[in-house]
């Protein structure tokens, strides 16, 4: 049995002037912290909390003591004291609990320790719109439940809260006249809902069913209970012009515009109604209306019109198209404030860098002149990708800060939830002590991270919560040892080494298709595979397996050195593979076939060592979708939407999500590159990925007994 905590009350008695009121909410968000604490570590002895003040400027502060085997922590919120407990079994207990694993090493009594600090940002922002599909969209409660808890110990106070959605806009749309089969026609598969919520696609993969419906329902209580508790504030979704067909053929006065994304064929495309309809208003009113009565009060509104999507106006005429977008803009801005006055429109700023040619500084003033600068957030989401992948300056730079408006300055660390390493950890540490230095740094009002999938690369989230408590930048050398001591209990020369090599390559970059050619089975031409898994990265998975005698006793530890490894021999594959496809090119069929051959031997032992890492399988997967429902038709249908989501996904995007997968290698991507050399049929290869998607899968991959030994028998007999 856990050994209460002790919960310093000084400051509730404090504020007992001010009512009783006060100190009720004082002893629920102490409650609250204590409860994340024994939920995260398993142990709440001789800890005691406190609440104190925010700075003036309404930003988190925290310290933590610890003396004579006492621990004292005080935050300004739940979250802060969280972080501060997190900062605290890190850094003086050289302990780390993720989702999926743990090194604790808890000692007999606290470790002297002393520390205060605060976070420069009002606001630390986690979650992106595609995080509900490459990630979570078949989550349970226990899961959701992990993961607020690890956004309460990294200090996140701004989380987006989209579940159950659907269920709100279909109460709207059926109070405005439409069927409910009308309605749940317009939705997605439930993996692909973030699309839909984006206004890039509609149908596709659906129906939505009142099942569906009422479950998430009483998920997103759940999640908004545990995210209040915890002080944070949930950012809800509201309405960006979207509209059904079904509703349009009723109302065939409105004057509407049909919108195209990611090469769907029109049957999916989305209609948007324009901005002067006076519908925009009325149905805006109603999803906030509806979204409170329901949940209750929300401060934040997500609203994102023309995600990677062109505007329907003539670029060459730019009056017309500037007029528009300031149409656009008060129209959005006008409908949240009808269901809510107090409220703060967010919105994602990726399409304005991604489409950075039409977003010029005169369109996004446009979009944004008739908002008051303090009811819009912009939630500048891909800090990133300008040097990496766009290659301009960063958008806030571009824009002089938005132009007055509040921002947020976040990343995008994964698109896709593809799991091979890739990231710029020197970034990460240093360029968001630049914004906040700038002329612009008054209105910046939050520091974010935004991946599309967030069961991968564990260190790059570490350090980006670090960066939402730090002004300036964080001294990487230090920081990554720390991280292996908490991670793995050691941080000797030879892992200093290791992860010396990790930052000088997979880590000193960000590719947006991290992938190898053998899960696309030919080069991707739109979407250029590439990674830094090179000689050197091999080198240094070497080094960190030599620390096995002294790390084995950490879960970390072995989930990182099976993952390593199968990185690397995920990559001699891919060299065999290679040279198997110049073969078939040059009519060189045995040799084809051999090293087709040679590449399979190396897969199937990368299935086998990732079938015993903790997080890294297709089976589980499969058992979210599956655990959605109790009606087994439905369950093969969420089961078959969530693989489709991860191999073919639809439009353009096919092989998007690139998960490197225990199951996903042995029962995907091996038979379908088998299929490939076999027969260089386009057709039928799409006949049997469609027959893979719609059977349901049952194999259990059965791992090494040791796979610390057998990761590193691989490494010295694998060429």
């Amino acid at each position: 049995m856990k050994a209460p905590l002790h919960i310093l009350t000084c400051a509730a008695v404090m504020m007992a002037a001010a009512g009783c009121c006060r100190e009720t909410v004082t002893g629920e968000m102490l409650e609250a912290s204590e409860e994340a604490i024994v939920r995260w570590a398993g142990t709440s002895a001789n800890i005691e909390l406190a609440l104190c003040d925010k700075t003036d400027d309404g930003r988190d502060t925290f310290s933590v003591k610890a003396a004579d085997g006492e621990l004292s922590i005080t935050g300004s919120s739940p979250s802060a004291i969280c972080y501060a407990f997190n900062l605290y079994l890190r850094e003086a207990c050289n302990s780390m609990v993720t989702c999926s694993g743990e090194h604790l090493s808890l000692p007999g009594r606290w470790p002297d320790y002393n520390v205060s600090g605060e976070s420069p940002y009002r606001l630390r922002y986690f979650l992106n719109v595609c995080t509900f599909g490459y990630t979570a969209p078949y989550w349970d409660w226990d899961r959701w439940s992990e993961e607020i808890d690890w956004m309460a110990m990294h200090g996140v106070n701004m989380p987006l809260a989209s579940v159950a959605s659907e269920a709100i806009a279909r109460r709207v749309w059926m109070k405005l006249g439409l069927t409910s089969e009308e309605v749940d026609s317009f939705f997605t598969g439930p993996a692909h809902l973030p699309w839909h919520r984006m206004g890039n696609i509609n149908s596709f993969d659906g129906p939505l069913d009142e099942e569906w419906h009422e479950s998430q329902i009483e998920l997103q209580h759940r999640i908004l209970d545990r995210m209040r508790s915890l002080g944070m504030e949930p950012v809800a979704p509201a309405f960006a012009g979207f509209i059904p067909p079904a509703f349009l053929e009723k109302h065939p006065e409105i004057r509407a515009s049909r919108l195209e994304w990611g090469g769907f064929p029109e049957k999916y495309n989305v209609c948007v109604l324009a901005p002067d309809s006076p519908y925009f208003e009325k149905i805006g009113k109603m999803f906030i209306q509806e979204w409170e009565n329901e949940f209750g009060k929300a401060k934040y509104w997500l609203s994102d019109s023309f995600n990677e999507m062109k505007l329907p106006v003539d670029e060459n005429d730019t009056t017309a198209k500037h007029e528009l977008l300031a149409q656009y803009g008060n129209a959005i801005w006008s409908s949240i404030r009808a269901g809510d006055p107090d409220a703060v429109w967010v919105t994602q700023g990726w399409t304005f860098g991604y489409q950075h040619d039409f977003w010029d500084k005169e369109s996004l003033q446009a979009l944004l002149s008739e908002v008051p600068d303090d009811r819009l957030i912009i939630v500048d989401l891909g800090n990133d990708y300008p040097k990496w992948v766009w290659h301009t300056e960063q958008t806030w730079k571009v824009h002089e800060g938005f132009y007055g408006k509040q921002w947020i300055f976040s990343y995008v660390p994964n698109f896709g939830g593809k799991t091979l390493p890739t990231g710029d950890l020197a970034m990460y540490a240093s360029a968001s002590s630049e914004a906040l230095a700038s002329d612009y740094g008054k209105t910046l009002a939050g520091f974010g991270s935004a991946p599309e999938g967030i069961d991968n690369n564990d260190v790059i989230y570490e350090l980006l919560a670090d960066m939402g408590w730090t002004r300036g930048s964080i001294d990487l050398d230090s920081w990554i040892e720390g991280y292996c001591n908490a991670r793995y209990g050691y941080s000797g020369d030879e892992m200093k080494d290791a992860w010396k090599i990790f930052r000088e390559t997979v880590y000193s970059s960000l590719y947006s298709y991290p992938r190898y050619t053998w899960q696309t089975v030919v080069p991707d031409k739109r979407r250029i595979s590439a990674h830094d898994i090179d000689d050197d990265f091999g080198k240094a998975v070497k080094l960190f397996l030599s620390c096995s005698d002294k790390c084995a006793g950490s879960p970390l530890y072995v989930d990182d050195a099976i993952e390593f490894t199968a990185f690397w021999l995920g990559e001699l594959a891919d060299r065999h593979y290679e040279k198997s496809l110049a073969a078939l090119g040059s009519g060189k069929d045995a040799e084809a076939e051999k090293e087709l051959g040679k590449t399979i031997s190396i897969l199937r032992n990368a299935d086998k060592l990732l079938a015993a890492h903790s997080d890294r399988n297709l089976g589980d997967w499969v058992s979210y979708a599956r655990g959605c429902s109790e009606d087994k038709d439905m369950q093969d249908k969420y089961e078959a939407n969530a693989k489709r989501l991860i191999t073919t996904w639809g439009g353009w995007q096919e092989d998007y999500a690139a998960r490197y997968w225990s199951g996903l290698i042995s029962d995907y991507y091996i038979p379908r590159i088998e299929l490939w050399h076999g027969t260089r049929d386009a057709g039928l290869l799409d006949r049997w990925e469609e027959k893979w998607i719609q059977t349901p899968y049952n194999a259990d991959p059965q791992p090494f007994a040791n796979p610390l030994k057998a990761a590193g028998k691989l490494l010295e007999t694998t060429e």
